[in-house]
């Protein structure tokens, strides 16, 4: 993926992104078949398969940050909280929130719309089947590489912005109220994630709309992945989703807080997150890794499965305009600290990662200039 700074091109061949490579076999009735071993196709290699041996001592989270307080009606901000959200974006590249300003009753109406949703007949839900082209509607791989080794999960991906994309014909119709309570959801996470993006700016010392700006304005995209990852017959040799750091701007997670599955890699260690109940769970893409020229890191994730519980998360994506140039400000460049990234559009970026499927942090490294 390095090319020339002027000229960053990604090559996929033609068709490719049209039809997956091979038949799609939904996860879920992998699960639901009562099977006493795992296929070959979700097997993951040794070095990538989880371990208990490796995980953090039971006392280590991701920060907890409560935003109560932040922003008042006069606009005035709380300089504790701020700092907090500063280390937590250099440092770990994922926090929680509390007293976010979404209600609680919407964020477990979300959750449990979905949930109905992935417990109809097979058939009905084959009525959304999604291609790689756009991933909208319901889906069981990430990729187009022949052979992949996969993940044990199931999702369905909605586009909610710019508003040209938002079809509520790819939507769910059933449970009944589902279109409206994801739809009122859609709007309240974009809120969440403007309010937090001008945190992120004035914490570089930049003008609180300068991310913002970068983005597109108002003409941002937005979308939303539900991750459905059932119950596995041998969770420790298998991964609900691989590691890998999300390719956009922001992520605001609203996870599954009876069942753990998210873990979050700190220098050599892969930590558990233990959710707080009602919190958002919010993590940097490697669109604003790129715009801060690295300050803040997106760092790598994974889900890791249980043979108990099936889990149920919804990932909400804010993302810069597909069309404009990504690449890191200028008010953050100088001859001491020069920019470590070509401009590249997201739609650019976007298209390269889902040819390739998810690979840790090889997709965002690879982008960096050569010096």
């Amino acid at each position: 993926m390095n090319k020339n700074k002027k000229d960053v091109k990604v090559e996929i061949k033609k068709g490719s992104m049209d039809e997956w490579p091979e038949p799609i076999v939904r996860v879920q009735s992998l699960a639901e078949s009562n099977l006493s071993s795992l296929p070959d196709r979700y097997i993951k290699p040794a070095s990538q398969r989880p371990t208990t041996t490796e995980e953090a001592p039971a006392a280590t989270n991701i920060p907890i940050i409560d935003l109560e307080g932040l922003f008042s009606e006069e606009g005035t901000s709380d300089d504790v909280i701020m700092a907090r959200i500063s280390e937590a974006c250099r440092e770990w590249g994922f926090f929680q929130v509390l007293n976010h300003g979404v209600r609680p009753e919407l964020m477990d109406a979300a959750r449990e719309s979905w949930r109905e949703f992935f417990h109809l007949p097979v058939n009905a839900k084959e009525t959304y089947s999604n291609s790689p082209r756009t991933y909208e509607g319901y889906g069981s791989r990430l990729g187009v590489e022949k052979g992949a080794i996969l993940d044990w999960s199931d999702y369905y991906y909605l586009h909610l912005l710019p508003p040209r994309l938002k079809d509520f014909n790819k939507w769910p119709s059933f449970p009944p109220t589902i279109r409206e309570v994801i739809d009122e959801y859609g709007k309240e996470l974009v809120n969440l994630s403007g309010r937090i993006m001008r945190v992120l700016s004035s914490n570089l010392g930049l003008k609180e709309d300068k991310f913002q700006a970068a983005f597109g304005g108002e003409n941002i995209g937005a979308c939303l992945r539900v991750n459905y990852y059932p119950k596995c017959p041998r969770p420790e040799l298998a991964l609900g989703l691989s590691s890998h750091s999300d390719p956009g701007g922001m992520t605001i997670l609203l996870p599954d807080d009876q069942v753990f599955g998210l873990q979050v890699r700190k220098d050599d260690t892969w930590i558990t997150v233990k959710p707080h109940p009602h919190a958002f769970i919010v993590n940097i893409g490697d669109q604003i890794q790129i715009l801060s020229n690295s300050t803040y890191k997106s760092v790598e994730h994974r889900v890791i499965v249980n043979s108990e519980k099936e889990r149920v998360s919804l990932a909400f994506f804010y993302n810069p305009k597909s069309d404009i140039p990504i690449q890191p400000l200028q008010e953050l460049v100088s001859t001491h600290s020069p920019p470590l990234y070509p401009p590249m559009t997201f739609d650019q970026y976007r298209l390269f990662i889902r040819t390739q499927g998810p690979r840790g942090k090889s997709h965002v490294e690879s982008h960096v200039s050569p010096r």
